[in-house]
């Protein structure tokens, strides 16, 4: 069993070091901090590695001792948080590479099983609601701060328990700590609501720059590194999700340059495409509704042209299957013989 591999490893080790992906959300933060915490508890020697997050996240216990890098060149234990590929590690990948034993815990569609032990539940909602049973199997208490810090990546990776892949246990979670004093209302705010002056002005731009494609069903925007210099802001967390929002917008696309001809890709979509399938061919991938990508050595026309194009590819086909399944489930409930089983599943 692997959870009972992951918890030898863990009581056997000394040294552990955290790390979680690169430009690191709620879920990779607050799962971060919840794991650091729970280590603590057992009287390992803990470092969690996070050289940049965003300030949204700052009221986070211990969130001061976050480190931009490791204390050592060997640890005994390196675990992987909400992580699919360790390519995305943050640039640390050589503490894992190099750690004794490496342990992966993630809840990404897309997950290469980089680890000796992979503990990956691509049905969770968040990273975070895994690390419940695996800090309980521990034997670890789920204090107050534990318990903030979990939430927080559940509020984050739900939209505020908003998105399809909440589940009733989601909701059990939450009532378990509210008994505890911990206040939702104040962390769906701090993450989901208020935003910092910087950020707003980059969200600003981002918005003034959104065009509608394909019928109005494509959201298309970017970021560059002169915006974030002159803004002096690159928290550039939930801007993705404005084109998402429009009215009759699939997908949403989010192009942020972070260096000549390189351009990070963000993805969103409302009903029916897999945008992890689109991230792919962009060297990466995550959940079917949210993922991510990376585009080198072209320009910004070119860059934009290559992921507009694949998203229409996407878009087209991914319709006429939502439009075959829609038909099907409205005539399977008027009792009318329609098209076979099978076509739901394609």
């Amino acid at each position: 069993m692997t959870l009972d591999n992951i918890k030898e490893e863990i009581l056997e080790s000394k040294s552990i070091v955290i790390l979680t992906h690169e430009a690191p959300d709620g879920d990779a933060v607050g799962s971060s901090l919840a794991m650091y915490m729970g280590l603590k508890q057992l009287g390992k020697d803990v470092d969690v590695i996070i050289p940049k997050y965003s300030k949204t996240f700052a009221f986070l216990p211990y969130i001061n001792e976050v480190k931009e890098e490791g204390r050592n060149e060997n640890y005994d234990l390196a675990i992987a948080l909400d992580c699919g590929d360790i390519k995305r590690l943050n640039g640390f990948a050589n503490y894992f590479e190099n750690a004794n034993t490496k342990i992966s815990i993630d809840h990404h569609k897309v997950n290469t099983m980089f680890a000796d032990y992979n503990f990956v539940n691509p049905t969770s909602p968040a990273c975070s609601q895994i690390l419940i049973m695996v800090l309980k199997s521990l034997g670890v208490e789920i204090t107050k701060d534990i318990g903030t810090c979990l939430l927080t990546g559940i509020i984050t990776d739900t939209g505020g328990f908003q998105y399809q892949n909440v589940k009733p246990e989601t909701f059990e979670f939450a009532a378990e700590l509210l008994s505890k004093g911990i206040n939702i209302s104040d962390i769906y705010k701090r993450t989901l609501k208020t935003v910092s002056k910087e950020k707003f002005e980059l969200r600003k731009t981002a918005m003034n720059r959104i065009e509608l494609l394909e019928n109005d069903k494509i959201a298309f925007t970017y970021i560059t590194k002169q915006d974030e210099e002159k803004i002096c802001s690159e928290d550039y967390d939930g801007i993705v999700d404005i084109g998402r929002d429009i009215e009759g917008v699939e997908i949403s696309v989010f192009l942020r340059e972070i260096d000549e001809n390189t351009y990070k890709i963000s993805l969103r979509s409302n009903d029916y495409v897999n945008v992890s399938d689109i991230c792919l061919m962009f060297s990466g991938g995550g959940h079917i509704k949210a993922a991510g990508g990376i585009i080198t050595d072209v320009p910004f026309e070119k860059a934009k042209e290559k992921i507009v194009t694949e998203c229409k590819k996407h878009l087209h086909c991914s319709d006429e299957k939502w439009k075959v399944n829609k038909g099907f489930l409205r005539k399977a409930k008027e009792g009318v013989p329609s098209l076979p089983m099978y076509l739901l599943f394609i």
